[in-house]
């Protein structure tokens, strides 16, 4: 085959479909919080509940929006309490290193 007998996809521009990087910019832009400085604090509930992780590291449920509300309100008790205690042991930690640390 040569190449002039085949139509190339690339030869013309105008038979190219352009492809977006948003799925509907219209529609995704209404849940879009807009952040201005000094502006008003944006609520980002959606994500759900920060979780303290056994290291001291913060993360967040994967799959928050997929949960039932029953589901997400034992999560969010089992999770507050647990966030607490290791809260607390992260601080026993910084006090503990502070006092082992010299003062200069």
């Amino acid at each position: 085959m040569d190449s002039q007998s085949t139509p190339d996809a690339n030869s013309n521009p105008q038979s190219q479909e352009r492809l977006s990087l948003t799925g509907g910019a219209s529609e995704s832009a209404a849940h879009v919080p807009q952040l201005q400085p000094g502006g008003s604090a944006v609520k980002l509930n959606d994500l759900g509940p920060m979780v303290v992780n056994s290291d001291g590291t913060l993360s967040r449920i994967s799959n928050w929006s997929n949960l039932t509300e029953a589901e997400k309100e034992r999560t969010l008790r089992v999770l507050s309490a647990r966030n607490k205690i290791r809260l607390a042991n992260e601080e026993q930690k910084l006090k503990e290193s502070g006092e082992t640390q010299p003062s200069s």
